[in-house]
């Protein structure tokens, strides 16, 4: 019983924990050096539409008149950089006619010592293409909390070396299509050589072409965009010659897009910045404040109503809504080391209040399941587990219609170029709504609160609800919505 009894205080005080590192963050100050162990809401990264950013125009340093696919292989590698710094508040679209590529991008966080000149030089540089022995890194935190990745293994071939690199319906041996695709790459007189050797040594069986990163067991060359690994494909036999290619389960739009990374990497021009403006913030300085207080007092009176309306399992969802809304915003400010910082803008906020109005739906659904099953004359025990059994089918079909909402929009509006995606991206754009990293902010921060909402609203409440009702003070049944016995 003290076991049980105990839990309650376990959850709670984690719970309180986990919100107040997600809001301050953890930080170590010596000196005038601050080490940052876990990044609080300060250094959470905003949108465009909140703090503002960046707008530059990109176009060949030598005024060279760029093909259409050279302009798209610039738009993947800025696309790639954008995701690599988990910025998903961008725009980049390019200008075929006028041999452009057009980007903006939010400020970073704590703008004051930003330099976006700079940041905007190291954008628009050739982007480094290297194929490497075996898939390996090394990762680095600075005191900012900052995670830089350092590819490994010898390079075997960088985008000078490589020709061209283009899609292809994939065959079988018997020369019938698999409905499939593959990249197949040409290589320049200065990389066959080179490549060859790579390949007859990892199909080999040399070590140091494993996937340590991956399965572990694999040889493979890993191709690199600068920092970024975009695939690392597994070696089956030795390659001579000036052509390859790398297989995979690739749809057309897959194999299109890698082979739009490669080609990026061995662009024959460097770019040059032919416009650099800054943007000011659509709300208008002040406004995140605003929304930031309004959300606190929002939240105060939802868990007041919510305690008033259901007593004790009132309270105990009020705790879990808050332990929701914290894990959201720690996956947004990068607290979990699985998923770097990502931007905050206002319909990634939007998300954000919906998954908490989905968070208040599950407890109400719980709240009166609790009421009627113990109008029925059940124990209190009995009442409970009953009630948060018969309202789990309805809390889950509610959370994974939303859940699937989210994915869609997410792949949508993200880093996928599947034809599903593109029919919504021009469903969205013929309504005259941008599909462009603000709509991937909302699914994003949908689908988060929406998985902490069964996290918090389903398992943690009803551990903490069923420990409490163990205490001999609460188990009055009117404090949980029920006459007394």
């Amino acid at each position: 019983m003290k076991t049980k009894k105990s839990v309650f205080f376990i959850v709670f005080f984690l719970i309180i924990a986990f919100a107040a590192s997600t809001v301050f963050g953890v930080k170590n100050q010596y000196g005038d050096l601050t080490t940052v162990y876990i990044k609080g809401l300060n250094e959470i990264r905003l949108g465009i539409d909140i703090q503002g950013g960046v707008d530059v125009t990109f176009s060949p340093e030598d005024g060279e008149d760029a093909s259409a696919d050279q302009l798209t292989a610039v738009e993947e590698v800025m696309k790639t950089r954008m995701i690599s710094l988990g910025i998903n508040d961008y725009e980049v679209y390019k200008d075929d006619s006028n041999d452009k590529v057009i980007v903006r991008f939010p400020w970073q966080s704590g703008e004051s010592d930003f330099d976006p000149e700079a940041a905007v030089a190291e954008l628009g540089e050739t982007a480094k293409l290297t194929f490497r022995a075996g898939f390996d890194y090394t990762s680095e935190v600075d005191e900012n909390g900052n995670t830089t990745i350092t590819p490994a293994g010898d390079i075997i071939l960088e985008g000078i070396d490589v020709d061209e690199a283009f899609p292809r319906p994939e065959q079988d041996q018997s020369g019938n299509y698999t409905g499939k695709y593959v990249v197949d790459l040409k290589l320049k007189s200065s990389g066959v050589e080179a490549f060859e050797k790579a390949t007859l040594d990892a199909s080999n069986g040399d070590s140091a072409y494993l996937d340590v990163k991956g399965s572990g067991s694999n040889h493979v060359i890993s191709i690199w965009m600068d920092r970024t690994c975009i695939s690392y494909p597994r070696v089956n036999d030795a390659i001579s010659g000036d052509s390859c290619q790398i297989s995979g389960d690739f749809d057309y739009e897959g194999a299109k897009a890698l082979s739009d990374k490669i080609n990026g990497g061995a662009l024959p021009f460097n770019l040059k910045t032919e416009t650099f403006k800054t943007i000011s913030p659509s709300m208008g300085k002040g406004a995140l404040n605003i929304m930031v207080l309004s959300g606190v007092i929002a939240l105060c009176l939802i868990m007041l109503y919510m305690i008033i309306l259901y007593r004790l399992p009132g309270f105990v969802a009020a705790v879990a809504l808050l332990g929701q809304v914290a894990g959201t915003l720690a996956v947004i400010s990068g607290w979990f080391g699985f998923e770097s910082s990502n931007t905050l803008t206002i319909p990634g906020i939007a998300g954000i209040i919906l998954a908490i109005g989905m968070g208040v739906d599950c407890n109400i659904i719980t709240g009166e399941r609790i009421k009627e099953e113990l109008r029925t004359g059940k124990s209190l025990d009995s009442a409970l587990k009953s009630a948060y059994k018969r309202s789990f089918t309805s809390i889950l079909d509610g959370n994974m219609t939303v859940i699937i909402v989210a994915i869609i929009l997410m792949g949508a509006f993200g880093v996928s170029s599947s034809f599903f995606a593109k029919m919504l991206k021009f469903l969205f754009t013929w309504f005259g709504v941008s599909t462009e990293g603000t709509i991937y902010s909302f699914g994003f921060t949908l689908l988060t609160g929406v998985i902490f909402n069964f996290i918090m609203g389903v398992l943690a409440s009803r551990l903490m609800l069923t420990s409490l009702s163990k205490f001999k003070c609460f188990q009055n049944r009117k404090l949980y919505g029920g006459a007394e016995k």
